[in-house]
């Protein structure tokens, strides 16, 4: 493998590591609680610096999931304000009649971060 390529398995381990726990008791840990064993373990000391910079990049493009997922019900608002402004019986029944087919589409992507849980980090996903 060459040296500037990432190997998915330690960038796994290191996405589940909980690091928190590991500076309060010196062992390893999933972020489930789980001890990472000896060959975990081993395996994470051998990250590379593209390891590092691969978990840093998933890391980055899950803050920006998250913060997404936050800022949906003000996006939504903003979304459906020219469609109330239409209407003199204000429902989202009413606006969702005026919307053409892609704002549909628009809106039902909007609307999926309020109606679904937020997704745990996890590698390989964002």
């Amino acid at each position: 493998m060459p040296p500037s390529e990432a190997c998915p398995e330690i960038v796994a381990l290191l996405c589940d590591a909980n690091f928190q726990h590991f500076r309060e008791t010196g062992a390893w840990s999933h972020r489930d609680g789980r001890p990472f064993t000896p060959e975990e373990r081993e395996a994470v000391f051998k990250a590379t610096r593209a390891d590092l910079e691969e978990l840093k990049s998933q890391h980055s493009r899950y803050l920006k999931y998250l913060q997404k997922y936050e800022e949906a019900p003000e996006a939504i608002q903003r979304f459906l304000a020219p469609f109330m402004e239409q209407l003199d019986e204000k429902n989202l029944g009413n606006a969702h009649a005026l919307m053409t087919e892609g704002e549909r589409a628009e809106f039902d992507r909007l609307l999926r971060p309020m109606v679904e849980p937020a997704r745990p980090f996890t590698p390989y996903t964002f």
